[in-house]
C-alpha cells in the first residue's frame, strides 16, 4: 500500500487481540468521525475478517475507524450483512503517525471449534478513504477476485477455554401513545411490555436461543418508501434482534443475481409480523455439517368478529460444506395454522469451479392449502459466474412456476422463466485522476408463462472512478415488460454520482427516466421520472446532518397528463457524545399523503443487550379532523404523538 501498516493479533484463554498501527503521512487527511454503530463504511477503517470455524463457508468481519467506532457483519454465500451486532471492544486515536486502533474480542461472542488446537482463519485489511485505495494482507491473487474465504492466512491457538454460554436479556419496553379520533385526543394509551430473551451455547459450536414476548420495538421507523404504482411490494429490511443472529445462514445460492431478481429472499423474517414466542437451535454438528431450527408463534389479527389465530413458523436450515467454499444446503420453512398451511422445502448450492468460477444453484417446491383448495409449484436457479480483478461474467437461468408461494421470502414475480447473462470488463489506466473504467453488458430473455409472451431486459452501461473519492455511473435500458398480457415498453436512461471530500461531505445523486407501466386493472404505458438524493454533512467530528430526497412523477404517454407526483424529504440530526451516547431527531415529509413524521431520540448504547432509550414521535397529517376549523391546503395537522421508552441489560456468564 502507499502508506505502511503493521498488524499484531495474540490471545489468551478467554479473548484475542488485535492491534494496528496504521502510518499516514498525512494525518490531517485522515478520514473519520465520531458517529453511531455501523456507519463508518466511507470512512478509513482497519478490518479483520475471521473465519472462526476455517472451513471457508462464512465469516465475521469487525470494522474499526481511527476514532475507535465500529462495525461488524457476516458474510456468506456471497453476500456481506451489516445487521450482525456482537459484543466486543475497540479504541482508536490518531497520532503524529497516523492512527492506532487496538481490539478485544471475547471469544464468548463467536462460534468456533470444539478441536484442539483451535484454528481460524484471518484477512487483516485496511481502508485509506482519500485515494479509494483498500489493502489486504495475506495478499490476494487477483485472479480469484473477491474470494476471501478461500485465501486466508490460518491462526492456531492451544488451550482456549471452550465456553457453555449463558446470556439473558430482560427488557421493558413502555409506550404511552395519543391518537386524535374526531377532533378530540384519545389520551391515556398505555403499553407495558416486558420481555426475556435467553442464550445458552450448549458448546462453543452449538446455541440454543429461545425468547418470551419478544422486544421487538424498533428505535426507529422505517424511512418512507414510494408505495404507490407497484407491481410487487415494498420491501423492508429485518431490523429485530432475535431473528438478524444468524440470517446469514438462510441465504440461499443462486438469488439476488441482480437488481430485479424475482427471486430475491427465500427466508424473510419480516414476515412473522406479531411473535408470540420464539426458539432458535443453530450451529455446527460436526466440521462439515451446519444446522438451523428457527420456530415462531406468530399471532395474526382478527377481523373484528373472529379472534386472533396463532400461525405456527417453523424454519429448518442445512448445509454440509465441501473443500473450499463449496457447499450443498436444504431448506425448509412453513406457516401452519387452522384449516390452512403453506410448506416450502428444497435444496441449493454452491460449487466451486476453478479459483475464478463458481456454480450455484436452488430448486424449491411449495404446497399451499387455502379455503380448501391445494396449489403446488416450483422455482429453480442456476447461476453461473467468474470474478477476477480485470473480468466478471456470468449466466443465469430462473424458473417458477405461477403457483409458486412461499410465506417466509420475498418473490417478486412468479409465472416467469429467464435466461440471461452478464460482461463486465474493467480497465485500470494508472491515471491519478481516471483511475478505473467499468464497462457492463447484460442481457435477459424473459418468458411470461400465464401469457405465454416473451420480454426483454438489456443494458449497457459505463462506470467510471475519479479521483480516489468519486464515482460517476451512466445505464442504458432496453427492455420490454409483460403485464396482464399485454407488452409494455420500459426502456430508459440511469445516471448515478456519488462523491466524498474529507470527512465533512459526502453525497450521492440518482436520476432515472423511463418509459414505465401504470399497474391497474386497465394499465397503460407512461412516462417515469425518478430522482434519489442522499447528502451527509459532518461539520464537527460528532455532529452529523443526514438529508435524503426521493421522488417518483409518472405521466400518461398518450396525453402527457401527470398522473402522480411523489416526493419524500427526510432530515436526520445526530449528535455522538462518545461511542455509546447519542441524541438524534428525524423529520420526515412525505409530500404525495401530505404527512409528517418527527421522531427523536436519546441512546445509550454500551454494548449490544444493554441499552437505553427514551424517544417522542408525532404524527401531522393534512386531513381535516372532524370539528376542527378548515385547515390551509397541504398544512398537515398534529395526529398522534407518544413516548417510547426502553431499558435491557445483558447478563452474561
Amino acid at each position: 500500500m502507499p502508506e505502511k501498516t503493521i498488524a499484531y493479533t495474540t490471545y489468551d484463554e478467554e479473548n484475542l487481540y488485535f492491534a494496528f498501527k496504521c502510518y499516514d503521512s498525512e494525518p490531517d487527511k485522515i478520514v473519520g468521525t465520531i458517529r453511531n454503530r455501523d456507519e463508518i463504511r466511507g470512512e478509513d477503517w482497519i478490518c479483520i475478517n475471521l473465519d472462526s470455524q476455517n472451513d471457508q463457508q462464512a465469516l465475521y468481519a469487525f470494522y474499526v475507524n481511527p476514532y475507535g467506532i465500529q462495525m461488524d457483519a457476516r458474510f456468506s454465500a456471497g453476500n456481506e450483512d451489516l445487521s450482525a451486532d456482537l459484543v466486543w471492544y475497540s479504541a482508536g486515536m490518531i497520532d503524529e503517525d497516523g492512527y492506532v486502533v487496538e481490539v478485544r474480542l471475547p471469544l464468548k461472542s463467536i462460534r468456533f471449534s470444539e478441536k484442539e488446537p483451535v484454528v481460524m482463519g484471518v484477512i487483516f485489511e485496511r481502508k485509506i478513504s482519500r485515494i479509494s485505495t483498500q489493502g489486504m494482507y495475506p495478499h490476494m491473487d487477483p485472479e480469484q477476485g473477491y474470494a476471501f474465504l478461500n485465501q486466508m492466512m490460518e491462526i492456531s491457538m492451544n488451550g482456549v477455554r471452550h465456553y457453555k454460554l449463558f446470556e439473558a436479556v430482560p427488557a421493558v419496553t413502555y409506550n404511552y401513545r395519543d391518537e386524535r379520533i374526531d377532533g378530540e385526543w384519545d389520551k391515556g394509551k398505555h403499553k407495558s411490555d416486558p420481555s426475556l430473551t435467553l442464550k445458552y451455547g450448549i458448546t462453543s459450536n452449538l446455541v440454543l436461543d429461545a425468547t418470551l414476548n419478544p422486544d421487538y420495538s424498533q428505535v426507529e421507523s422505517d424511512a418512507g418508501q414510494i408505495d404507490v404504482n407497484l407491481r410487487y411490494n415494498v420491501f423492508y429490511p429485518e431490523k429485530r434482534t432475535f431473528f438478524l443472529e444468524g440470517k446469514d445462514k438462510f441465504h440461499i445460492a443462486a438469488t439476488r443475481t441482480y437488481d430485479y431478481d424475482p427471486m430475491y429472499l427465500m427466508v424473510n423474517t419480516r414476515t412473522i409480523v406479531n411473535p408470540l414466542v420464539g426458539g432458535k437451535f443453530s450451529g455446527k454438528i460436526n466440521p462439515y455439517n451446519d444446522f438451523t431450527l428457527l420456530y415462531a408463534a406468530d399471532q395474526l389479527s382478527g377481523d373484528g368478529e373472529k379472534p386472533r389465530v396463532l400461525n405456527h413458523v417453523p424454519i429448518v436450515r442445512y448445509k454440509k460444506s465441501f473443500k473450499g467454499d463449496s457447499y450443498l444446503g436444504a431448506l425448509y420453512s412453513g406457516g401452519e395454522r387452522k384449516d390452512q398451511f403453506n410448506r416450502m422445502y428444497g435444496a441449493d448450492g454452491q460449487i466451486r469451479l476453478n479459483k475464478s468460477t463458481q456454480l450455484e444453484f436452488n430448486a424449491f417446491n411449495s404446497h399451499t392449502l387455502k379455503e380448501g383448495e391445494t396449489r403446488s409449484g416450483h422455482a429453480a436457479s442456476l447461476f453461473l459466474h467468474g470474478d477476477t480483478r480485470n473480468l466478471e461474467y456470468g449466466l443465469i437461468l430462473k424458473d417458477l412456476d405461477q403457483d409458486f408461494h412461499a410465506n417466509t421470502a420475498y418473490v417478486r414475480r412468479t409465472g416467469i422463466s429467464q435466461v440471461g447473462g452478464r460482461f463486465l470488463p474493467k480497465l485500470y489506466t494508472g491515471h491519478s485522476f481516471f483511475k478505473r473504467f467499468d464497462f457492463e453488458l447484460f442481457a435477459l430473455a424473459g418468458h411470461d408463462k400465464i401469457y405465454d409472451k416473451w420480454e426483454h431486459f438489456s443494458f449497457a452501461s459505463f462506470l467510471a472512478y475519479l479521483g480516489g473519492t468519486s464515482a460517476l455511473k451512466m445505464k442504458y435500458y432496453n427492455t420490454t415488460e409483460i403485464y396482464l398480457g399485454q407488452r409494455f415498453k420500459t426502456g430508459g436512461l440511469h445516471t448515478l454520482f456519488v462523491t466524498r471530500f474529507g470527512d465533512w461531505f459526502s453525497g450521492t445523486i440518482l436520476h432515472r427516466f423511463n418509459q414505465a407501466i401504470y399497474y391497474s386493472e386497465d394499465p397503460y404505458a407512461g412516462l417515469m421520472h425518478r430522482m434519489a438524493v442522499s447528502l451527509s454533512f459532518q461539520p464537527l467530528t460528532k455532529l452529523n446532518l443526514d438529508f435524503s430526497f426521493s421522488y417518483s412523477g409518472f405521466k400518461d404517454a398518450a396525453t402527457l397528463e401527470q398522473v402522480y407526483k411523489y416526493p419524500i424529504e427526510r432530515f436526520k440530526l445526530s449528535y455522538q457524545f462518545n461511542k455509546y451516547l447519542f441524541v438524534r431527531g428525524i423529520l420526515e415529509y412525505n409530500g404525495y399523503y401530505k404527512s409528517l413524521l418527527t421522531d427523536f431520540l436519546i441512546s445509550f448504547n454500551y454494548i449490544p443487550g444493554t441499552v437505553f432509550y427514551l424517544g417522542y414521535g408525532s404524527l401531522y397529517d393534512s386531513v381535516n379532523p372532524i370539528g376542527e376549523r378548515p385547515l390551509r391546503p397541504e398544512q398537515p395537522y398534529n395526529m398522534e404523538r407518544g413516548v417510547f421508552l426502553k431499558l435491557s441489560y445483558l447478563f452474561r456468564k
